[in-house]
């Protein structure tokens, strides 16, 4: 019953600029018709517009984001202070997922701050558990350090026995990890994927010119990172049709388009190039209410 859709953090600045509802007309439009929602406040406004396309435009939250915890006059919910909030949120949407998108940094500080952190999430999984509502973990490459000869990402899924999994392909493989096995890896507490492809981009004639005349830190700086790109699905190195299997296959519900940069292409079109690609790889019916799978 996996379904493929979008992330809607990608539309942040649009939604900031048009409102929600015509952003979600246009997701319609281009052909996707489930949609996670992050970095998009759930105001009241927002809310309405996503019931009303779900009513009247076929669109299904696929999960909705939480933070864990936030100084107290940061303004937003949070699992700590507000934890049935998230409930009413969801149940209103017609989802049972919560996802957590990143640790806080605090977590980031040491062995102990971490290991409460994994306390703390796993009691937030249970208490939501209880009202229905799983809680996923959404990975970034930070998660694939060690410390102990043990990830970070693996002492977090022992720790937190209640808790669930985002797995976010392209942050695998830029930690140093198979997208494909750590999907087989995490069968069993795989609710979410992230289709989000990895590109190697050649240095520019401009960045090359600047290093032959004598600016080397342009090209340390592109060597260094700029080298790895965020990228359309299929206009990357990872192979999808063997993402997708493995995800179906490891109990994945949902498995959502996301590109954080597109370095000066409409996201439209990304967008529109990356289910082209999924179309073509024959996955049609995961992207339609009528053929799931």
């Amino acid at each position: 019953m996996a379904r493929i859709g979008i992330q809607l953090m990608m539309f942040k600045e649009h939604v900031a600029e048009q409102g929600l509802a015509p952003v979600l007309e246009r997701v319609r439009e281009t052909g996707f018709e489930v949609v996670e929602v992050s970095q998009i406040p759930l105001t009241e406004e927002n809310l309405a517009a996503l019931e009303s396309a779900r009513d009247q435009l076929g669109i299904e939250v696929a999960a909705i984001s939480a933070k864990t915890s936030l100084a107290a006059d940061a303004g937003e919910p949070t699992l700590a202070r507000d934890l049935a909030l998230h409930v009413e949120h969801a149940r209103r949407l017609g989802t049972s997922m919560i996802r957590i998108g990143m640790m806080p940094t605090s977590a980031m500080r040491s062995q102990e701050a971490f290991d409460a952190f994994v306390v703390e999430v796993d009691d937030y999984a249970q208490r939501l558990a209880a009202e229905g509502i799983s809680l996923s973990y959404h990975n970034h490459h930070l998660e694939f350090a060690r410390t102990g000869g043990v990830t970070l990402l693996d002492q977090l899924r022992a720790g937190a026995p209640h808790l669930r999994f985002e797995i976010d392909c392209h942050w695998v493989q830029r930690g140093g990890l198979d997208p494909e096995r750590t999907l087989a890896d995490f069968a069993g507490v795989l609710d979410l994927v992230h289709l989000k492809d990895y590109r190697i981009a050649l240095p520019s004639a401009e960045l090359l010119d600047a290093r032959d005349a004598g600016d080397h830190d342009a090209f340390a700086r592109y060597w260094g990172g700029e080298i790895v790109q965020f990228a359309e699905v299929g206009e990357g190195t990872l192979d999808w049709r063997a993402v997708i299997e493995q995800s179906v296959s490891s109990g994945a519900r949902h498995l959502l388009i996301e590109q954080d940069r597109t370095y000066g292409r409409d996201i439209w079109e990304s967008l529109a190039s990356s289910r082209a690609h999924l179309v073509g790889l024959g996955y049609e019916g995961m992207l339609t209410a009528g053929g799931r799978r």
